[in-house]
């Protein structure tokens, strides 16, 4: 379970924004995880309930930006929504395609006191 790894590295960048900023209690932290990440949502919430106990963020209100798939045509350059990785440009059946949204793992912001 890769999320467990990625909950400790959350925390570990947490533990060093709030020290850089002198805060000692982080009020909100929001993340952004495409739908494309490889992250299991369920996963990921179990993982997150365990692993912050006793640290920074064991208070800290989460907030988890789920972001969906967006592609670029290398064809015709247009722009779509994209549900699969594998999908083809609505616009001209090709399937050479640029995912530009949805492939997005990073913690986004920090609200620190």
């Amino acid at each position: 379970m890769h999320e467990l790894s990625v909950v400790m590295s959350i925390i570990d960048i947490a533990q060093k924004e709030s020290s850089k900023a002198n805060a000692s209690i982080i009020d909100e932290i929001e993340i952004d995880i495409g739908c494309f990440s490889t992250v299991e949502i369920d996963a990921f919430e179990f993982a997150w309930q365990q692993a912050v106990k006793e640290t920074i963020l064991e208070t800290t209100v989460k907030k988890v930006n789920h972001i969906k798939g967006k592609a670029k045509c290398l064809n015709c350059s247009a722009e779509f929504a994209l549900e699969n990785i594998y999908d083809a440009c609505p616009v001209c059946g090709e399937h050479l395609i640029d995912i530009i949204e949805g492939k997005e793992l990073r913690v986004k912001s920090l609200i620190v006191s």
